[in-house]
């Protein structure tokens, strides 16, 4: 059925280069390039929370930080979050102040059975503490 779109080397005649560019561009050191913050690798505790005020309560997930810049973060979660919902997330780490932010969940996926990843862009950028520009940190106490 699909034979007739292969060339002699196995490859199809009708791949776009244009795609092609797309993908390759897609890379993860490209993504990494085309950041507009700096990420930095930071464990501690957060609490997420739905970002609207009248289902604030329904849930509550204590998670921890992979990763942390001025304009999102990525959190390991017990649970999944759903993608496009806004969150509250605060911050506990310690004698480091980073403020409460909403933050709209970009994608989440399974990484265990109890973990799942889920990356989130803040609404407005954030200022990180002094510590946390310096390198890896390990906030839990």
């Amino acid at each position: 059925m699909f034979d007739n779109d292969l060339t002699q080397d196995g490859l199809r005649q009708d791949l776009d280069p244009e795609l092609l560019g797309s993908l390759e561009r897609q890379k993860s050191d490209e993504i990494a390039k085309a950041r507009t913050h700096t990420r930095v690798e930071a464990k501690f505790k957060v609490v997420v929370r739905p970002g609207n005020a009248s289902e604030a309560l329904r849930f509550k997930l204590q998670g921890l930080t992979a990763d942390l810049s001025r304009g999102g973060c990525r959190l390991i979660l017990p649970m999944p979050v759903a993608v496009g919902d806004v969150f509250r997330i605060e911050f506990e780490a310690g004698e480091q102040r980073i403020p409460l932010t909403f933050a709209r969940c970009l994608r989440c996926r399974l990484v265990r059975e109890d973990a799942f990843e889920a990356g989130f862009s803040f609404f407005a950028p954030i200022e990180l503490p002094a510590r946390l520009s310096q390198g890896p940190s390990d906030l839990l106490g």
